[in-house]
């Protein structure tokens, strides 16, 4: 049957392939639609395969939150090039991405690509296919999400780095600060007490290394590497950090000035390769 511009344009906004492909695959089919979406389908299987060694390290990390502030998520959406990575197309599917994570709430990477990503389709399905029409290999490379009373989410300038940031208070301006901390400082852990013990006696290893070579009386040793942990914990401790807006205080006391008993309760942050 002869294949219209018409049949061609309505496949590509099914599908977001290119012109050529679609009318490869409607004249494949027939020009029967759904045949046409499995003939692109199996392209995007073939050329996963091809691509499977090849490394995904651009792309663009989306950070979103539910209506009501209580749930967030961060997908990174990776691809092979900065310039598919820009590519409106590329990161309007990051967002859906990000958009089917915050619906279903999947526990894990796995369980995000087992999710249906449209009818009949899988967010793996999906990947899949758009890795036929991109041309490029694309992966999940990292998921997140956080629960809490106030959720607020952050993306830094080029989809390179996004966060997320709970409070057990109802501030959304506070959350978003918080969230902009997160991505700014990059801290190992929410507080001191949060900090893994094989952290700390890295720290506490490498102080003692550094005290020795400095000459220091052995007796004084562990006691100078305990205040060099306290100046780590305050320095890499998202609570014990000074707060980007106001160095004259602590993310901590800043969270505790916005209303008695506030607490940051949780924080995220991906970012490309990390």
């Amino acid at each position: 049957m002869a294949i219209t511009a018409a049949d061609v344009n309505k496949l590509r906004k099914m599908t977001g392939a290119g012109m050529m492909d679609c009318k490869k695959a409607l004249t494949e089919s027939n020009g029967d639609f759904e045949q046409a979406i499995d003939v692109l389908r199996k392209r995007g299987q073939k050329v996963a395969a091809k691509r499977a060694d090849r490394d995904a390290t651009e792309g663009a990390v989306i950070s979103i939150t539910s209506s009501d502030g209580t749930n967030g998520v961060i997908v990174s959406l990776n691809c092979e090039t900065d310039f598919v990575a820009k590519n409106e197309g590329f990161v309007s599917l990051a967002n859906k991405l990000a958009e089917v994570a915050l619906s279903g709430l999947p526990s894990n990477r796995d369980s995000l690509l087992a999710l249906e990503f449209e009818t009949g389709l899988t967010v793996a399905d999906k990947l899949i296919e758009q890795t036929g029409v991109i041309g490029e290999k694309l992966e999940i490379a990292y998921y997140e999400s956080l629960k809490g009373n106030c959720v607020s989410s952050y993306i830094h300038a080029g989809n390179k780095l996004a966060t997320l940031a709970a409070l057990n208070v109802d501030s959304k301006e506070a959350a978003k600060n918080i969230a902009m901390q997160v991505a700014a400082m990059n801290p190992v852990a929410l507080n001191k007490e949060s900090v893994s013990s094989d952290v700390i006696e890295r720290e506490l290893e490498v102080a003692r290394d550094q005290i020795r070579q400095e000459g220091k009386p052995e007796e004084m040793v562990d006691r100078i590497a305990q205040g060099k942990l306290g100046k780590f914990f305050k320095e890499n401790t998202l609570v014990g950090q000074s707060y980007i807006k106001d160095s004259k205080q602590t993310v901590e006391s800043y969270i505790g000035s916005i209303q008695e008993g506030a607490q940051v309760t949780g924080y995220r942050r991906v970012g490309l390769g990390v």
